[in-house]
């Protein structure tokens, strides 16, 4: 397993540490948290950056990295949610865009094809990343409001997840029909 996959991995095994210190009371409880997020956030940037500079790769990473996002994010917007911090009505948007997009590439895969990452698609990541971290935060960064600019943070990301969901949906729409068919 090269280190790529290793990192990919490791955003896995961050999950359950980072879903108990959600619960851990007060300010440490907010900064382990969010620190945790970011770590395991980060690892979803270096992972692709050291698989693609070092040409390692692997048919595994490429399975396993999404699902790690996927993974990592939602266990996020649940406590979230179970908190009473966010709505679930962008929960359920935000979910939805995310199972549309994985079953568009698992469509694609079957023909043969792809789906690649569109820039929309990577600015909701980026804005959704940003925007979790502020709302895990709340105002225990040097006392500073986070969760209404995290809310708004998290409204744009749901926005640009309809929009990348359109696109990725546009951009297979010919072997949707033609599966249909």
């Amino acid at each position: 397993m090269n280190l790529p996959n290793k990192l990919t991995v490791s955003r896995i095994v961050f999950i359950p540490f980072f879903i108990v210190t959600v619960y851990l009371s007060g300010r440490m409880g907010h900064l382990l948290s969010a620190g945790i997020f970011v770590l395991a956030a980060v690892t979803d940037w270096l992972d692709g950056y050291l698989a693609r500079s070092r040409g390692q790769m692997t048919p595994f990473g490429k399975f396993l990295d999404p699902v790690a996002d996927k993974l990592l994010v939602i266990a996020a917007l649940m406590v979230l949610l179970a908190e009473q911090r966010i709505d679930i009505v962008v929960v359920l948007v935000l979910v939805a865009r995310e199972i549309v997009v994985m079953a568009l590439r698992e469509f694609m895969a079957g023909k043969g094809g792809g789906v690649p990452v569109s820039q929309v698609g990577k600015w909701k990541t980026g804005v959704q990343m940003v925007a979790i971290t502020m709302l895990l935060l709340g105002d225990a960064l040097f006392g500073l409001p986070l969760q209404p600019v995290g809310l708004l943070l998290l409204y744009i990301s749901a926005l640009l997840a309809v929009w990348s969901a359109f696109l990725y949906v546009r951009s297979v729409w010919s072997h949707i029909i033609e599966g249909a068919v």
